[in-house]
């Protein structure tokens, strides 16, 4: 699954949480798409990939209670963990390969920033698929982020899987079905421009 739990602790241990190139000091769009899919603060919600990101903050603040964080490095959850304080125990972390990891309950946002342009292999992104499947209920979204055609062709030293909406469509297809696509220019701590492509997809039935 693209790098092993060393390789993403060892980036974060040389780069620090917020010198890595996909930090985002306010996730606005992911905040935006999420809370448009899941009104209800009640809503459960996995952030796969979350790592260190912000996002969870910016949920807890507007009172969402039924969140979880998972990441494959322990050094990521760990420094999140750390900045929420207190309000960390409002979340479940997980450390673990999300291809792999099985939730116990259905929730209604599976979001992702980090984790599916990595996967190269199909196999692995049919597990990823066959994980999300299972996870999100009937009607429930799946809002995941990638670099765009446009965008980078390596992450991290990985290569990475580039999309426009028909490949990533076609990518998650038939269990999600397109709701919108939005585009974004990411500007790394380093200043350099990426671009992203958001897609919001619904479970089919």
């Amino acid at each position: 699954m693209g790098a092993s739990s060393e390789h993403w602790d060892r980036i974060y241990r040389e780069r620090g949480p917020e010198g890595v190139s996909w930090h985002q000091a306010d996730p606005a769009r992911s905040v935006g798409l999420i809370t448009a899919a899941a009104p209800d603060h009640d809503a459960a919600i996995v952030d796969v990939g979350g790592g260190s990101s912000r996002l969870v903050d910016r949920l807890l603040d507007l009172g969402y209670t039924n969140l979880t964080v998972v990441d494959l490095a322990s050094l990521a959850l760990e420094y999140a963990r750390r900045r929420l304080g207190d309000a960390a125990d409002r979340v479940t972390w997980v450390e673990t390969d999300v291809t792999a990891y099985r939730l116990v309950h259905p929730v209604r946002v599976w979001h992702d920033r980090a984790v599916f342009h990595f996967l190269v292999d199909p196999d692995d992104r049919s597990r990823y698929l066959a994980r999300a499947q299972e996870a999100v209920a009937p009607d429930g979204h799946l809002i995941v982020a990638t670099f765009a055609l446009d965008g980078p062709s390596m992450c991290s030293g990985l290569p990475i899987v580039r999309y426009d909406a028909t490949s990533m469509t076609r990518a998650v297809a038939p269990w999600f079905e397109p709701v919108r696509f939005e585009e974004e220019t990411h500007v790394t701590p380093g200043g350099a421009e990426q671009r992203f492509l958001y897609g919001d997809f619904v479970r089919t039935a």
